[in-house]
């Protein structure tokens, strides 16, 4: 087992212990009934058994955690792993067959979309939006817990045009703080990254000005400090006097969060605020039936969207060469995308349960989901 526990996450809660025991019982349900017609899904609970590989994101890893454990409790003949080495690494191993099934804090590009499509029994991918979270802006500054920043300001001090937290620019939007000349750190991830992927393209999208890199899972630019994951990067950040970084939220903990302009005013990362913009963002065009990759829409003027935010998907195919697998994928993926299953996650993780829109949406490809 690669998934490790984080310290805020140790145990779950009896509330979360009571949600999955509830999901259990429904889902057991749900999948005894279920019909085996296209040749996925139809088996009772003790029928499953077998492996089940997921890889990728290290944002999903604490909801990844409820999802484990409400899973194992329904299904326990089968053995779960999910090894949380960023979502290029998961997407790398999905592709090449490693994995079962992906984690991605990016949906697939062209390229990988057609490599996974020749991965895939019949051609057809399905990326389901299952895990939505704000990207905070996230700082070790002494005496400071939050600050008002611009797109101008973010791009500005991760390029090191701003090099010190007492900068004018940063003042004359925070006129109330105290701010220290203490230098600033930046911190980026140093692995093919979903969450650098989707802040590379806030900054593209809201400071062309400054920030003239495409978006990319990969960081363009040289300079700052770099470690691999979550972790490796919040990490680096609580050590550091100064140092600032871009995380998921659920993984801020007693740091400093930036507040980001959006129309008029300052917008704080919350799980509210992040659904609010996936909610107003449409779909990437040109997809396959079972495929809901969405286009987010990082110029918002919204009142109350918060526009740094990942939608983490799970990657899977919609047929598999081996039924074992394709019962598999298909049961967790019911887990997952059910109302308790999402309880569970945002329990643990704090991120922002998908409208039921998506859940209809998903639940299409769920359904498909077969060996042939």
């Amino acid at each position: 087992m690669k998934l490790s526990t984080r310290s805020r996450a140790v145990a779950l809660s009896a509330a979360l212990a009571g949600t999955l025991s509830l999901a259990a019982c429904g889902a057991s349900n749900e999948t005894e009934g279920t019909s085996g017609g296209n040749g996925g899904g139809g088996g009772s609970a003790a029928e499953l058994s077998g492996d089940l590989v997921g890889a990728g994101a290290s944002s999903q890893q604490a909801a990844m955690e409820a999802w484990q454990a409400g899973f194992e409790g329904e299904y326990p003949d089968v053995q779960f792993s999910y090894d949380p080495a960023g979502s290029g690494a998961g997407r790398e191993q999905f592709i090449d067959g490693r994995a079962d099934f992906a984690g991605s804090d990016a949906a697939l590009d062209e390229e990988e979309l057609t490599a996974a499509q020749e991965r895939c029994a019949g051609g057809e991918v399905f990326e389901l939006p299952n895990y939505i979270s704000p990207i905070a802006v996230i700082f070790n500054l002494e005496g400071v817990d939050s600050l008002n920043l611009t797109p101008d300001l973010i791009a500005r001090i991760f390029t090191g045009q701003i090099t010190t937290w007492n900068d004018p620019a940063i003042a004359e939007a925070n006129p109330d703080a105290q701010l220290p000349d203490t230098g600033i750190t930046p911190v980026h991830r140093g692995d093919d990254s979903g969450t650098t992927d989707n802040f590379t393209d806030y900054l593209f999208q809201t400071a062309p000005d400054v920030w003239t890199s495409e978006p990319d899972g990969v960081w363009p630019l040289p300079g700052g400090e770099a470690a691999n994951g979550t972790s490796g990067v919040v990490g680096v950040v609580e050590s550091t006097a100064g140092a600032v970084t871009y995380a998921d939220a659920s993984r801020a903990g007693d740091l400093g969060v930036a507040s980001v302009a959006v129309g008029q005013e300052f917008v704080a990362p919350s799980a509210e605020a992040a659904a609010a913009i996936v909610e107003n963002s449409p779909p990437v065009e040109g997809r396959g039936e079972y495929d809901f990759a969405i286009e987010l829409n990082r110029q918002t003027e919204g009142s109350g969207e918060y526009p740094i935010v990942l939608v983490s998907y799970h990657v899977g195919c919609v047929q598999y060469d081996d039924q074992a697998a394709a019962d598999n994928v298909k049961a967790f993926m019911s887990y997952v995308i059910s109302e308790d299953g999402q309880a569970a996650a945002a329990e643990n993780a704090g991120n922002a349960p998908i409208s039921d829109t998506l859940r209809e949406q998903a639940q299409t490809a769920v359904d498909a989901i077969t060996a042939g």
